[in-house]
């Protein structure tokens, strides 16, 4: 009889890549194929990221680690997918050979089979696919192809599956949710989405929104998010720089007078709402004075999350050819300058919940205590709370914690109810 083969996977990048490789492996699952750890596998799949030079490195380094367990006889086959082989399909095929396959663009999936990579308690729902916005400095239309979104049939039988499976957290997916409808109804319909799913969410205690383009939030949105308990009072508003001449340049429609509007908007519709916003460092031609100007913005604003990157100079994009790129060196500088400005705010942020009573959603146990997060802190990018308990807790428990003490970016606190 011939024996199964057994499947692991390498998942890299973001958690849309995650949700694709959940797809990948149900399909397989659902072929018979048992799924592995890698270090038990017979067929060693990898997912890749070819968003910016780090991840594609990351990339490269995961194909050379498989490639070596094959050549020592731990696995059969080697199989790429991703971002990675859609964009380098052919200079991969020449350089590694020993590859089986290399399948690229996974297309959006409208089925509901799904092998989970994240804990029980939660789940990426990812509702579209690419963007609408074509930033100067961004490769994701040119790997992922014309925007797309899922169907409304497809997001609610997703959305009943999570509420079936006793999921605790939905975390709503895309790389702009808020173009969603804009291909199959000409028009952004994601406030209409979120009501339907409401329906379907009975049982979901947290329904979290990533990734919100600046000039599509409307407020119907934010009215929705303010009113309904669910939606976490928390908005991801990747604004990438404040400059309007730079601004100009990355192709952001919209402008710095339009985003202040918006975030006092934001901040006044929802009370106590926390903000993360991603920033962009040593983007072509920045000048220190610009540069200042942002660093002055973010000192005003005071996100209370935030993630900065180095640009990074990906072929095929406008900024590529642009004049002036800045010297690796004073990039660096300028993304250490942003962090250090933010860990300050952090440490100001958390300081203000020290006696607070918060609902905590428990990730996991560690160590006698426990790892857990607010409404205000999304999986795997920001901060976490350290719970002391007297009670056993699991996984997926929604608890009512006392903050009293603080660190850089997270909370530390004992358990007052359940």
């Amino acid at each position: 009889m011939k024996a199964i083969k057994k499947v692991g996977i390498l998942s890299l990048g973001c958690p849309r890549n995650l949700v694709d490789s959940e797809s990948i492996l149900g399909r397989i699952n659902a072929k018979g194929y048992p799924v592995v750890d890698m270090n038990k596998a017979d067929i060693g799949i990898i997912n890749t990221c070819a968003f910016i030079e780090d991840a594609k490195k990351e990339s490269i380094d995961a194909i050379l680690d498989l490639l070596e367990l094959k050549k020592e006889g731990r696995l059969e086959r080697v199989i790429v997918y991703g971002c990675l082989s859609q964009r380098y399909k052919e200079q991969l095929s020449r350089e590694f050979p020993e590859v089986d396959a290399f399948v690229g663009r996974v297309s959006l999936n409208h089925e509901t089979r799904r092998y989970p990579l994240t804990p029980a308690h939660f789940a990426y729902l990812k509702i579209c696919e690419s963007c609408v916005n074509n930033c100067s400095f961004c490769i994701i239309p040119k790997i992922k192809g014309r925007f797309q979104s899922l169907d409304m049939d497809s997001v609610l039988r997703k959305v009943e599956g999570f509420n079936k499976q006793g999921v605790s957290e939905l975390n709503i997916i895309g790389q702009d949710i808020t173009g969603f409808g804009m291909d199959l109804y000409k028009r952004p319909r994601l406030s209409w989405l979120l009501r339907e799913i409401l329906k379907k969410a009975t049982d979901i205690d947290w329904i979290r929104l990533l990734y919100l383009y600046p000039n599509r939030i409307s407020e119907e949105l934010l009215e929705l998010i303010s009113s309904e308990k669910k939606f976490c009072k928390y908005i991801d508003l990747p604004i990438q720089h404040i400059n309007q001449r730079i601004l100009s340049l990355m192709n952001r429609d919209t402008t710095k007078e339009e985003t202040i509007k918006l975030i006092a908007k934001i901040r006044k519709i929802i009370p106590g709402v926390v903000l993360r916003t991603s920033i962009i460092a040593g983007f072509p031609s920045e000048t220190e004075k610009e540069f200042k100007e942002l660093l002055r913005f973010l000192k005003e604003v005071r996100f209370e999350r935030l993630g900065a990157f180095i640009y990074s100079r990906e072929e095929n994009t406008p900024a590529y050819g642009f004049q002036g790129q800045i010297p690796e060196k004073i990039k660096i500088e300028r993304f250490d300058a942003i962090m250090s400005l933010q860990r300050e705010v952090s440490s100001e942020v958390n300081s203000r919940m020290i006696g607070q009573i918060i609902d905590v959603l428990i990730d996991e146990e560690e160590n006698g205590s426990y790892l857990g997060r607010s409404q205000y802190d999304a999986p795997e990018v920001d901060g976490l709370v350290y719970v002391r308990s007297k009670q056993k807790l699991k996984a997926g428990d929604f608890v009512k914690v006392k903050i009293n003490d603080t660190l850089e970016y997270d909370l530390i606190g004992e358990v007052v109810k359940r």
